[in-house]
Order: C-alpha cells, then structure tokens, then sequence
C-alpha cells in the first residue's frame, strides 16, 4: 500500500504541502499548485478523472480541464512543494471508501488510487455560482484540499445552516437546499441572505473566511 509522506508548513494562513516521493511513487495535483520540485521528477499531465468528467468539471463546475502526475522513476527520494492560489490553509483528509465533495478551488492533490469524478449538486448550488456539479473523490488514500483562511471540521447529524460562501467540502451523502437564512425582512437586514441548508449525517469543511466578503470589503475603497 503506498503511504504519501508529506508535511504541511506554515499553516495556517500560507500553508503549503512538502511531499517527499519513494522512489515507484506518485502523486496527483491540480493544474498549477505546484511551486517547486526535483528535477528528476517525471511530470504528465492528464484529463481530470477522464475526458468526460473532465469536460463537466471544467465546464460546468467551475474546476481545471487538467490535473498533472508527479512521479519518481529514480531509485531515490525526491521531493515536490504543491500549495494553493490563495491565501489560507491546507488539511490532509484520509479516505477509507467514502466520498466527499469540494466546492470549486478546494481541491489541490491526491495519492493514486483516490478517484476524481463529479456529482450533481442541484439548483441550489447553480444558484448561488457554484456550479451545477462538484468535484467528488472516493476511493481510498489522502486528499489535500485548501480555502480561504482557517479550515474547520464540524460533524452533522440532523439539519445544519451555512453559509454558501464558507462551505468548503461535505459528505456525498449530505442534501443540500438553499433558503432564507430568516425571515424575508431579517434575512434582506442581517446580510447573512441565502444560505445553505444541509441535512443528514456526515462531516462538513467551513472556512473562516470568504474571497466573496473580501471583494465586498476592497470594492468601495478602490473606486
């Protein structure tokens, strides 16, 4: 069984993964997250989870047409740095035969046998500009996802309320609606607006903060 030795460093507002490959081993990332690696490393770049869920990913869920497999043929170790676009933090998760679906931008690696394909996400997340589909990976293995600011995992049992710019990844088995976050008045007041209405039993990802808050914040201060 392979085992993916990695580190992550300077969580958790800069974090980056530091992934030494045995030599046989291999990894895939997402299009551009890499930022350095040994020259001895072989690089291919492939369809993300095949031509088809390639193109619906691309297209209809906001995600890259391509992902890029680093892999050591030498007979030593090598090294590769992969990190995300945006600033914030990186968490590794284990996958034991389940899914789990990411919102568009979180994904950043994997380990081989961790499959990569797509999942219908409703109306609801068309709706508030995530797309029709998430990327879905099962399998068994690590995945290294990332958002923007600090990541924290929250267990659900029953109905959760989010908001659908702090939600970053959640199980397959979740249904997802939108609703007012409140009543009409309070929810056009408050600012919270539409959110996400999660139900069933699972693991949801939220991050600390919003790239769509953070555009809100600079846009009247760059005019």
């Amino acid at each position: 069984m392979l085992v993916v030795k990695y580190s992550i460093r300077y969580k958790p507002a800069f974090a980056a993964i530091f992934v030494t490959l045995d030599p046989g081993d291999s990894i895939i990332a997402e299009a551009g997250a890499m930022t350095s690696m040994d020259g001895r490393l072989s690089m291919k770049t492939k369809f993300s989870g095949g031509f088809f869920p390639a193109l619906l990913r691309k297209f209809l869920g906001g995600e890259s047409l391509f992902v890029n497999v680093f892999e050591n043929k030498t007979s030593q170790p090598l090294n590769v740095t992969l990190t995300q676009s945006i600033i914030g933090d990186i968490e590794c998760l284990e996958l034991t035969g389940n899914e789990i679906c990411f919102q568009p931008g979180a994904y950043i690696a994997s380990s081989p046998k961790v499959k990569l394909g797509v999942k219908f996400a409703g109306f609801a997340s068309w709706f508030t500009g995530e797309g029709l589909f998430r990327l879905k990976v099962s399998g068994h293995g690590k995945v290294f996802f990332g958002a923007y600011g600090g990541l924290s995992k929250q267990d659900i049992a029953g109905e959760f309320v989010v908001d659908n710019n702090h939600l970053v990844a959640y199980s397959s088995n979740i249904k997802m609606s939108i609703g007012l976050s409140g009543g009409l008045i309070s929810s056009l007041t408050s600012g919270e607006g539409l959110v996400y209405r999660l139900k069933g039993n699972g693991v949801i990802y939220l991050q600390s903060r919003s790239i769509e808050g953070l555009v809100q914040f600079l846009s009247p201060k760059v005019r």
